[in-house]
């Protein structure tokens, strides 16, 4: 029998004995989709906290609910911070899947399985008009187009979308807690489409470990940069961080130039180039803005833009690459703000014809689009901008673009803060792709 005064003891130490116990955590959350830019696959990619197996259990919509399974693996991911948080990140390629059939899935293991999500398989066709929603700057904290983002991705309005870059603010933050809260928050987006994205600023803590484990994009390049293709279009992602974290390795502007030289040499073959005439880049730092905050943007000599001449050798800048190879369309945030440029190319604008400027553009068109919310709140515009900027809103909100074929591509401004309403639209509009078309 155990004294009194013991199991007394014994009684006011419980809390503190069951604190002691770590908890178990095999429950499958932030799912999320990625095109790992193979016709016919999806990758799902998962976190827990505590090691599990990693599998896909799916079917075909109306069919026998999970009758095909997948298996993966997992990769340890231990947070920089104090804590040296450790956690799982799950990665299962789905392949074999027929074009444009939706799916049903979970994901996780025997020890533990997501809620159901569905997906529609991306078409491979090239005549297919893929629909995107593109933004940058999306927090955990005041997202504010967030809402309207999860309604119409679960209403089928979007076959991908582009985050282009700074997630969280930050994911790195309260030992990576914040990372957790915002992958959970994005999940009923990313759950249901893929979810392609591009590095940011706020990433860049702690070598921007977050942001290459976490996700799971194209290539071998923990999501640096990486290209795609969908429909009528080749889309390059790519980091604009290389040229502001010189102590993360300055080789990569160079590794990073040469290999968007490769890819852009291969997208401009005539084979290629007639099955997909559009090329699309996102990053996250424009080369042009007219906010009023000193950013590299608002320089002449934007390090994007023209490179940089403090390092050696010199390193070069984006502008002459990507007007080299006919890049069409320029996709940027940063800015917490939404503007839309005149077709521009050496700081001068160079409009199709004045009653049409996006129709036969004589330049790239670039749109900056990094108004989502996050707490850092929307930006400011200089009050005298100059004459290649076309447009410009500080609501928040996002922007739609549906490659339609390949002649046509449409882009339209959501504005969050006036209850969806669609304040900017354009069409671009080619009879003609590559470095030919601006002559």
């Amino acid at each position: 029998m155990v004294p009194l005064h013991t199991a007394c003891l014994l009684l006011s130490l419980a809390p503190l004995l069951v604190l002691g116990v770590p908890p178990i955590w095999t429950q499958p959350e932030q799912v999320h989709l990625s095109y790992p830019g193979a016709p016919g696959s999806m990758a799902v990619t998962w976190t827990t906290f505590n090691e599990t197996e990693s599998k896909v259990e799916y079917g075909l919509l109306g069919g026998r609910l999970f009758e095909m399974i997948a298996k993966g693996g997992a990769t340890l991911f231990v947070d920089s911070g104090k804590e040296k948080r450790k956690m799982y990140i799950h990665r299962v390629t789905l392949t074999d899947l027929k074009p444009a059939a939706t799916y049903v899935y979970h994901c996780g293991s025997d020890e533990g399985w997501s809620e159901v999500f569905s997906f529609t398989a991306l078409n491979d066709s090239t005549s297919f008009s893929p629909r995107f929603a593109l933004y940058g700057d999306m927090g955990n904290e005041n997202p504010q187009s967030l809402a309207r983002l999860q309604k119409e991705t679960q209403l089928g309005m979007y076959d991908a979308i582009l985050h282009i870059g700074d997630f969280a603010y930050d994911m790195h933050e309260d030992n990576a807690r914040i990372g957790d809260e915002f992958m959970r928050q994005i999940q009923s987006i990313a759950a249901y489409v893929p979810y392609m994205t591009c590095p940011g600023n706020h990433e860049s803590t702690y070598n921007f470990s977050n942001y290459r484990n976490r996700f799971t994009m194209p290539g071998q390049t923990e999501s640096l940069w990486y290209s795609w293709n969908l429909g009528s279009a080749h889309i390059i992602s790519l980091s604009t961080e290389v040229y502001f974290y010189l102590d993360f390795g300055q080789e990569l502007i160079f590794k990073q130039y040469e290999w968007l030289m490769k890819d852009l040499e291969e997208a401009n073959k005539p084979e290629n180039r007639a099955v997909r005439p559009w090329i699309l880049t996102m990053g996250h730092r424009p080369m042009y803005c007219s906010d009023d905050d000193q950013d590299d943007c608002t320089q002449f000599d934007s390090y994007v833009r023209l490179g940089r001449s403090d390092t050696e050798p010199p390193a070069p800048g984006l502008e002459d690459l990507f007007y080299r190879y006919g890049v069409d369309v320029e996709l940027w945030a940063h800015e917490h703000t939404y503007e839309r440029l005149w077709p521009v190319y050496g700081d001068k604008v160079y409009n199709g014809s004045k009653e049409q400027p996006y129709v036969n553009p004589k330049a790239p068109v670039h749109i900056i689009t990094g108004s989502a919310g996050c707490r850092e709140k929307t930006d400011r515009f200089n009050p005298n901008p100059k004459e290649w900027s076309a447009f410009r809103s500080m609501d928040y909100g996002y922007t739609r673009m549906q490659v339609v074929n390949a002649t046509h591509l449409y882009l339209e401004q959501v504005s969050d803060d006036q209850y969806g309403k669609v304040i900017d639209s354009i069409w671009v509009e080619k009879e003609k792709h590559g470095f030919s078309a601006w002559f």
